[in-house]
């Protein structure tokens, strides 16, 4: 299998190199799909399947993917280690062969390929070079649906990202997503060795480390469908972890804000404390 490295700038905003990281484990059934349909939609972009030592073969069917073609690579891991730690290998499998753009996307159809073009889009410069660290597939902003989901898990995810906006001053609608876009420097700015969380959590974790640094996030709008093939990797110990971490980072943001308001105060005597809502979040 060739060494993307040698290949011509992969499809982006301009001329950027895109690399496309799945995660898999057990996913034989729902993979050679996702990855005939990416290849579609984004022909020039590369991919990276993180596979952790699947038992039904999802490994060596993404061997046997990139054996035809040689934009499909393989990081093939020992044994099941976890949603964002296989996401956090990819990243730096990209960031260490220069990718401009690293993607996250799921293997189970729940992610249309088709929509990563507007992703990709929406991660385009302004005017003055500027532009979006990280852009969100987004379920719960105007125009994102969500098909095939019970009423309860609509009400999990929905309830879980107000909380976490509320309670961390995180300005993103629908945190816990897993479709998305990174600029390479944002991903390179984060000590990726410190991020050990998994599942929803990771997600949030990832997007609250990017708004710390000072980067833009920016939401666009997606259609999430429910897998119809396989078994979901979703189990109460991942939303247990996503809230207990999430009420601590929480609590952890606004004793700091408290901190600078009382600092502010104690800086300048007499002065009336700031409205809550001109205190920027942690």
């Amino acid at each position: 299998m060739s060494d993307p490295t040698d290949r011509a700038p992969a499809a982006g905003p301009v001329t950027d190199r895109v690399l496309v990281v799945i995660p898999t484990y057990d996913e034989a059934l729902t993979l050679p799909e996702t990855l005939t349909r990416l290849r579609a939609a984004v022909p020039l972009a590369d991919v990276l399947v993180v596979d952790d030592a699947s038992p039904d073969g999802t490994g060596e069917l993404a061997e046997a993917f990139g054996a035809r073609d040689p934009a499909v690579n393989v990081l093939h891991r020992t044994g099941k280690q976890g949603l964002g730690s296989a996401y956090v290998a990819g990243f730096r499998w990209a960031l260490d062969r220069g990718y401009d753009v690293i993607v996250e996307m799921d293997a189970d159809g729940s992610h249309l390929p088709e929509e990563l073009p507007g992703l990709l889009a929406a991660l385009t410069r302004d005017g003055s070079g500027g532009g979006p660290a990280l852009v969100i597939g987004s379920r719960w902003v105007a125009g994102g649906s969500v098909e095939n989901w019970p009423r309860h898990r609509r009400a999990l995810s929905r309830g879980g990202n107000t909380y976490t906006r509320m309670l961390m001053g995180l300005p993103v609608r629908d945190a816990t997503a897993g479709f998305r876009a990174y600029r390479a420097p944002a991903l390179g700015a984060i000590p990726l060795a410190d991020v050990a969380s998994q599942g929803y959590c990771f997600q949030v974790d990832m997007a609250w480390r990017v708004h710390q640094a000072g980067g833009v996030i920016r939401e666009v709008p997606i259609r999430f469908v429910e897998r119809r093939l396989g078994r979901s990797k979703m189990s109460r110990q991942i939303v247990a972890e996503a809230l207990v971490r999430v009420t601590a980072w929480g609590i952890r943001a606004r004793a700091r804000q408290a901190r600078r308001r009382l600092g502010g105060l104690v800086g300048r005597p007499g002065e009336s404390m700031p409205e809550a809502g001109s205190v920027r979040s942690g």
